[in-house]
This record gives C-alpha cells, sequence and structure tokens, in this order.
C-alpha cells in the first residue's frame, strides 16, 4: 500500500503549492464539465474552458507536447461548441443523434490529420524520447475527433472518450500527474453513463 502512495505522491515532492492546487482545480472543473456533458447541459463549455485554461499552462511547463494541443484545440472547441449551442431559436437547436456518414469523414479526417501534426511537431523539436509521447499522440487524435463529435451532440464521442480515457488514466499517473490520473478514471465512469443516456435520448426523441 506505502508503494502504491509513494508511487503518487513522489511526482509532487519537488512541486510547488500553486501547481499542486491548479492541477486539482483542472482536475475538479474537467469532471463538472463531463458531468454536465453527460446531462447535455450548456455549462460543460464554460467550466471545460477553466479546465482546458489551467491544462494549457500544466502542459506548457511540463513540456507535454500532445497534451499542450489536446487543451489549445479543447478550448477552441468549447468556444464554438458554446456557440452551436447556445442557438436560441427552437427550431434549429442542436439535438442529440447518431452521426452519419458525413460526421464520420469529418470525425476520421480529424484523427489522422491531428495525429500526422502532432508527429511533425515532436519530430520537429526532436522530443520522442519516452514511449509515453506515442500514446500521446494516440490519445490527442481521439481526443480531437470526439470533441468533434461532442460539438455537434453526435452520441458516439462518448465512445471515442471511453477509448481516450482508457488509455490517458495511466498514461497520466506514468507522466506524473496523479491527480489528472484520477480525473480521467472518473472521466471514463461518466462517459459509459453519458453514452448510455444520450443512447436513450435518441430513441425517446424518435417515439415522440
Amino acid at each position: 500500500m506505502q508503494e502504491i502512495i509513494d508511487f503518487f505522491l513522489q511526482p509532487y515532492a519537488e512541486a510547488t503549492t500553486l501547481d499542486i492546487i491548479l492541477e486539482i482545480t483542472a482536475a475538479l472543473f474537467g469532471v463538472l464539465s463531463v458531468l454536465f456533458a453527460k446531462r447535455g447541459n450548456i455549462l460543460v463549455f464554460p467550466t471545460g474552458i477553466i479546465s482546458t485554461g489551467i491544462y494549457i499552462y500544466i502542459t506548457y511547463v511540463v513540456g507535454y507536447i500532445g497534451d499542450f494541443t489536446i487543451n489549445i484545440y479543447y478550448t477552441a472547441m468549447s468556444v464554438y461548441g458554446w456557440i452551436l449551442w447556445s442557438n436560441i431559436a427552437q427550431e434549429d437547436q442542436l439535438k442529440i443523434s447518431w452521426s452519419e456518414t458525413k460526421d464520420w469523414l469529418w470525425t476520421i479526417g480529424i484523427f489522422l490529420f491531428t495525429m500526422a501534426f502532432v508527429i511533425g511537431v515532436y519530430i520537429y523539436f526532436d522530443k520522442f524520447e519516452d514511449w509515453t509521447n506515442y500514446f500521446d499522440v494516440l490519445t490527442t487524435g481521439l481526443a480531437f475527433g470526439s470533441m468533434w463529435l461532442m460539438a455537434k451532440k453526435k452520441v458516439e464521442n462518448w465512445l471515442g472518450w471511453i477509448i481516450t480515457n482508457i488509455i490517458s488514466a495511466p498514461l497520466y499517473f506514468a507522466k506524473g500527474l496523479g491527480f489528472t490520473g484520477i480525473q480521467f478514471i472518473i472521466f471514463l465512469i461518466l462517459a459509459v453513463q453519458g453514452y448510455q443516456l444520450w443512447k436513450k435520448a435518441v430513441g425517446k426523441s424518435k417515439v415522440a
């Protein structure tokens, strides 16, 4: 048990109090954001922006290029999604739905382009130094595609998050960001619940 505790706390031995507070705050707002997303509540975006804004700083400081890129994209897509979900014209309001062929083409295109871009950045800065970098490239691509589907209120966004969270949780523990690792375990649970809720929401709309 002590070994597990040491594994979790050791990376924070040289961290400042401010760094720890920032990571905890970012993780808490991240969980809040996913809770709102699960309910289809527009507050997913402002809470998400707070979380990703802090993570932009954290990942820049520790040098995680993929994660840094992800959080810039998350922030931009949160603004985009906020605008889409804020449409006040009832007939034009975005509704939860299944992805169509064009949505999958866009998602696959975003996924592949994102991975190619992040690989290019890693090579340019000569940063392929650890096995976690390769998983970082994969999760960046998955996250970009999933975030786009979420902004469009597509049910399948949750499947992308489930895969992303399964990979990311142990990855963040390995990177020494334990609080963030715990956040992604919570994200995984919420993503499974979110998928079930959004599936039901689509079914109800069809019946209506």
